[in-house]
């Protein structure tokens, strides 16, 4: 038979009944456009860590309590609490060639009250060289000393953001605010910095390190610690000195035994990779459900298909056509069924990636719209195999009636 007089036919039957030919591709549909979405969103996703760290540069060491594998995700960046790294285990990194500055980190959410106003906002706790390693500018006032964090101060230095939230068109410096039960000073206001990561810094306010060691989280271990290096050049030495300095103070001899990771922005950047393209695999296998779904949906409508069309089958055999014949008239309206449902979903689930990422966009957020033209080949290559994979069996049934049975079939 011609093939696309197949076509026509297997369009013909498909508008015949509607509603039986869009639940027969819904499954189709919604298991395409899933993986589409997934795999655009896990790159966008990849596009903001990458956006990220370009912006911060590439001379950054990070330093996690606990240890992990090469590659591996530290046990600390799932919420595990590990109090291995201590605030002079960071100070003694200061002073490796090339180290610029270092700072450790701890946050938490909590209200900031002012007067009877109260934000929620993220509470860093970090050291008085945390500009210096973030290259944030303060635009009024200034930044807690070396001091104010030995001795625990109680001063903060607002995000732009959130003084604006709290004072408006008040000048902030010098006002009292509420922290956690305790009257801190605001004695800076850093310059708009916008999103970082999935945060926004100038929603957040700095209080000194010690500070929020001893009078808001009641703890004296370190979450994090970022060093700053003056070139990347200086990254790998001054990585393995830091290494040496913390195994060194920890009382490890063996590299295996590490209680704290250490890496590089760029040896960040691909472990985060690796977990963003381990979750894009496993939520695309999930969509995946919704295609076998689909495929045993098309089946089940390819098998009825045959049962009303017998007669014709016995009448088409009956005048010379082959089993061949019968087999790829069936297949091919089974495919055509399969890609319909199949295009459709490409389109949606372009669709959907697009207005994700748009909003994503508006909210402030460095993410880019991808749809890669692999991911659509795939999609096209999975769409065309279960049409034959799931089309086969009822094409089979079709193709071996006899014309006699056929044709007294009622």
């Amino acid at each position: 038979m011609n093939f696309l007089l197949t076509i026509k036919i297997a369009i013909r039957g498909l508008l015949s009944n509607k509603i039986r030919a869009l639940l027969t591709t819904l499954g189709v549909i919604i298991g395409v456009s899933g993986i589409i979405v997934i795999v655009s969103v896990g790159n966008g996703a990849e596009s903001l860590i990458v956006n990220q760290i370009t912006s911060v540069g590439t001379n950054l060491i990070g330093v996690l309590p606990g240890g992990s594998e090469e590659g591996e995700p530290p046990s600390a960046l799932f919420g595990i609490v590990i109090t291995t790294l201590k605030s002079d285990d960071v100070l003694a990194l200061k002073d490796i060639p090339g180290v610029v500055a270092v700072s450790g980190y701890n946050n938490t959410v909590e209200p900031i009250v002012y007067q009877n106003q109260s934000v929620e906002s993220t509470i860093n706790g970090v050291f008085a060289s945390y500009p210096e390693v973030e290259d944030a500018l303060v635009e009024k006032g200034r930044f807690f000393t070396e001091a104010e964090d030995s001795s625990l101060a109680k001063v903060v230095v607002l995000g732009h953001v959130i003084a604006q939230d709290l004072f408006g068109d008040q000048d902030p410096i010098g006002k009292q605010i509420k922290i956690h039960n305790h009257s801190f000073r605001v004695i800076g206001v850093f310059e708009e910095r916008g999103v970082s990561g999935f945060s926004n810094d100038d929603s957040n306010v700095y209080i000194p390190s010690q500070t929020m060691h001893k009078l808001v989280l009641g703890i004296n271990h370190i979450a994090m610690a970022r060093i700053k290096v003056d070139t990347a050049d200086n990254v790998a030495p001054a990585l393995e000195e830091v290494k040496a300095i913390l195994r060194s103070r920890h009382g490890i001899t063996d590299p295996s035994n590490d209680d704290f990771t250490a890496r590089s922005q760029a040896q960040g950047l691909s472990t985060l990779s690796n977990v963003t393209g381990s979750i894009k695999l496993f939520l695309a296998a999930i969509a995946a459900i919704a295609l076998i779904v689909g495929g045993i949906g098309i089946m089940n409508v390819m098998y009825i298909a045959v049962t009303e069309r017998i007669n014709e089958i016995g009448l088409r055999k009956a005048i010379g056509a082959k089993r061949k014949d019968i087999l790829s008239q069936f297949l091919t309206e089974a495919v055509v069924i399969t890609a319909i449902g199949g295009f459709v979903g490409i389109a949606i689930g372009v669709m959907v990636s697009f207005a994700i990422a748009t909003v994503i966009q508006y909210l402030g957020y460095s993410w880019d719209f991808i749809v890669t033209a692999d991911s659509i080949l795939y999609a096209s290559a999975i769409i065309m195999g279960i049409g034959i994979v799931f089309g086969y069996a009822p094409a089979k049934k079709a193709a071996e009636l006899t014309a006699i049975a056929a044709l007294r079939y009622e």
